[in-house]
């Protein structure tokens, strides 16, 4: 362990933690039926080991598929978001074949060629997907054979060129690798990452109780990506301006029967409380995408908005995996040692509440402390009191500041954690005991608790400290 001599002062250098437990192998039984995937290496990245290509496609008639996606909103979004989106709103979320990504070159801010290689990929992996599907089942293809029907993602550098004709020759290779096994998923997972230190996979089984009074049983399964350029604001639609890193992807399937429509819906929400509630370094990417693909094999009872009973129990459990895949993007942060929790409460509205945990997990100074483990909580309130876009003003005399450690799954701390600490109660400082804060704060897992007295709103945000490694990955990243 080295250290950093600063006037005197001797600073510990800590090492990230360890991460490889957090990937995790799932059985067959985990994954959403009607999908084929495939990923592989061809040439992107310079390990050769290491998979730069992904395909996912569902192999469901285009009259049972459905797709939703949200998209950044910098206004250099690059030449894969813009495309995806057209190809979206060109087939009103019905018979999208699926995804193809790689990693290793963002295709952003490429100017006319990177979207001319965007939609290469798109015509390349809808032509394969097509035929691959229709050797290997006895439906329809989705998408009527139109090999305009895919999306896609790239990452990685911006404002370098595709290798477009690596990645072609890759495309047409994949049909040859496509499978449904766990290492299917794992491969594609992996396809995804860049600065990343593990494949971020996980998948749920939910029950969901129709119209009809039938009860169902179904799967969901996602992969995202992300470690740093981490400040998630996306929508539906894309910014008009047209055209810098690492990037946030992620790919959600589930063999539910959905409605467009409400698909989109219930990823709107989805992202409102998971993806777009996370921060690592406060930069939004040119190329954050979620995609949703459901195939609807499980069977064909339809979900739709006005099935007001089975959308939400479709919604939350969207909601679940899209938390817990964005929370392990911060708990791979670039350099990360913490795991912050920012939970806001008793605000007039659900945006103000957003807003002000969003504030906090972008401020540098709230950042560096809590890598410091130093209980700095005035840095907190100072974060606070800059916010001039609330609905209502925040009155100091009724706010209220704790640190909370990490809880377990059952609701109660481990029997070695510290006790919360509160530090501010209706705008009066507590005594600090600085044996307390800082057995706290060398916990992984930490929450930061507001209460700012107004209202019965709340929300969270998950973000990480900022390291010296944070830094050192950041300095040298392109050369």
């Amino acid at each position: 362990m080295s250290s950093s001599t600063v006037k005197n002062l001797t600073f510990e250098m800590r090492p990230p933690p360890p991460k490889a437990h957090l990937h995790k192998t799932l059985p067959d039984s985990a994954f959403p039926k009607g999908f084929l995937l495939s990923g592989t290496h061809v040439g992107i990245k310079k390990s050769k080991s290491a998979e730069d290509l992904g395909l996912i496609l569902t192999t469901s008639p285009a009259e049972r598929t459905s797709a939703a996606a949200v998209f950044t909103q910098n206004s250099f979004a690059a030449a894969p978001v813009r495309v995806s989106a057209n190809v979206l709103a060109a087939r009103s979320g019905r018979g999208v074949r699926g995804v193809v990504v790689n990693s290793g070159c963002a295709n952003a801010v490429t100017g006319q060629k990177g979207e001319e290689d965007a939609w290469a990929m798109v015509r390349a992996a809808g032509e394969v997907g097509n035929a691959a599907v229709a050797s290997t089942t006895s439906s329809s293809p989705a998408g009527d054979n139109d090999e305009a029907n895919m999306l896609v993602m790239s990452t990685g550098v911006i404002g370098v060129r595709l290798p477009i004709d690596k990645i072609l020759s890759g495309i047409q290779a994949l049909p040859s690798s496509l499978g449904s096994s766990p290492a299917h998923w794992d491969s594609v997972a992996r396809a995804f990452l860049t600065t990343d230190t593990f494949p971020k996979l996980r998948a749920r089984t939910f029950a969901v109780t129709h119209a009809d009074g039938t009860q169902r049983e179904y799967r969901l399964a996602g992969m995202s990506k992300g470690a740093g350029m981490i400040h998630p604001r996306m929508g539906a639609s894309v910014p008009t301006a047209t055209g810098l890193h690492a990037t946030l992807l992620s790919a959600i399937m589930t063999d539910v029967h959905v409605a467009p429509k409400a698909l989109q819906s219930a990823l709107n929400y989805a992202c409102a409380r998971s993806f777009n509630a996370i921060s690592v370094d406060g930069d939004m990417s040119t190329n954050d995408t979620v995609v949703v693909l459901a195939s609807g094999a499980a069977d064909a009872l339809e979900i739709d908005e006005k099935d007001n009973e089975s959308f939400i129990q479709f919604r939350d459990a969207l909601t679940d995996v899209a938390k817990e895949l964005a929370q392990l993007v911060v708990r791979d942060g670039e350099g990360a040692t913490k795991f912050v929790t920012v939970t806001v409460k008793g605000t007039k509205t659900y945006d103000d509440a957003h807003t002000i945990a969003s504030r906090i997990s972008t401020s540098a100074l709230v950042k560096t402390a809590l890598y410091g483990e130093d209980a700095n909580w005035g840095r907190i309130l100072a974060s606070l009191g800059s916010l001039q876009e609330l609905s209502a003003p925040i009155d100091p005399s009724r706010v209220s500041v704790s640190f909370i450690p990490a809880q377990q799954q059952n609701g109660t701390a481990p029997s070695d954690s510290p006790k919360p600490l509160l530090l501010l109660h209706n705008g009066e400082p507590q005594p600090l005991d600085e044996a307390h804060a800082s057995s706290l704060l060398s916990q992984t897992d930490i929450e930061i608790l507001l209460d700012i007295g107004l209202g019965e709103e709340s929300a969270q945000y998950w973000t990480c400290d900022f390291s010296y490694e944070y830094v050192r990955i950041n300095g040298d990243y392109r050369s």
